[in-house]
């Protein structure tokens, strides 16, 4: 199992991801007050360890996976599907490839 990362490293990972969703006023969204209570909420004190708080903090790494995870595959499914048809070009430019050209005048080139 891997380890989790500290929670306030957790909380302003979620927080950094409400901010590339919802712009400069994320402060004042609901779901900004529901993750700020909840991590208030589950807070570890000195004098207590409880199985309720470690639940609360892996499901808060997953939720951030989730988001993080949205976001990426938002950005990847602009960058390949958002155009279209597409010449053999544009294609093969996408994925990092040149097509042949025939040297010699074969009629490929332009």
């Amino acid at each position: 199992m891997a380890t989790l990362s500290s929670p306030l490293r957790v909380c302003r990972g979620i927080l950094k991801e409400l901010r590339a969703i919802q712009g400069p006023s994320y402060k004042k969204s609901p779901a900004y007050n529901y993750v700020m209570e909840q991590f208030r909420k589950n807070k570890v004190t000195g004098e207590r360890y409880c199985r309720a708080q470690q639940e609360a903090h892996h499901d808060s790494q997953t939720y951030l996976c989730l988001l993080a995870s949205t976001r990426n595959h938002l950005i990847l499914h602009n960058l390949y599907h958002s155009k279209g048809e597409r010449s053999p070009q544009e294609v093969a430019g996408v994925v990092g490839l040149r097509l042949p050209t025939q040297p010699g005048g074969k009629g490929w080139e332009k």
